[in-house]
């Protein structure tokens, strides 16, 4: 069974800007191990969209949300990046939590939310401390809503606090970040395929 993955860049960034991105580059290395898994991953890039605020899957005329909503409900592996700004998650990061608030009233006939037997990983690059505390807290909400954890579900890189070098700036990829990448894609792909075989049991 051919497995999906989703990544959502949280970057304050759009895609159009010539500035590049660490959480971007830290979700390509991601995908491109997911790849050597058999599992190909589309990104979006939240910054590019009118993601509005509330926590239905729907806020009406010119909201983008809908449409990416139906993009996580397509994929077996959801990948959320972030920036830390602030010791935070990005905004636009909690902006997307927020509106995956809705699954949890949006069930089966058994009980189960739409993201029941899918799995998410999560990504997080910054200049400051914080890769723990961002993680978790984006852990626990993709939790809340439905999401399966799998072991070591977390790749990070954290610079220098108040330093001015950043992910992408670095001429090669940490060896410590790289085995963070290649368990996060081992466990992340096992577990999916596991769930994909074997849904959640219903009420």
């Amino acid at each position: 069974m051919p497995i999906k993955a989703l990544a959502l860049n949280s970057t304050l960034k759009s895609s159009s800007v010539s500035e590049p991105s660490s959480t971007g580059r830290l979700i390509d290395l991601i995908s491109e191990e997911f790849k050597k898994h058999g599992v190909e991953t589309d990104t979006i890039w939240l910054a590019d969209h009118n993601i509005k605020p509330g926590v239905t899957s729907d806020e009406g005329d010119g909201d983008d949300w809908p449409s990416i909503r139906e993009k996580i409900i397509q994929a077996d592996i959801l990948l959320v990046g972030t920036p830390i700004w602030l010791g935070q998650p990005s905004s636009v990061c909690k902006r997307a939590l927020e509106r995956m608030d809705a699954f949890l009233e949006e069930t089966d006939g058994e009980g189960r939310m739409a993201s029941f037997g899918k799995v998410a990983a999560v990504a997080v690059v910054g200049n400051e401390d914080g890769a723990h505390h961002v993680s978790a807290e984006i852990f626990q909400a993709l939790n809340d809503v439905g999401f399966t954890l799998p072991a070591n579900a977390v790749a990070y890189w954290i610079g220098e606090a108040m330093g001015s070098t950043n992910f992408v700036d670095l001429g090669e990829t940490p060896e410590v970040v790289q085995t963070m990448i290649k368990m996060l894609a081992h466990n992340t792909v096992h577990l999916a395929k596991l769930l994909k075989a074997a849904k959640y049991p219903g009420e």
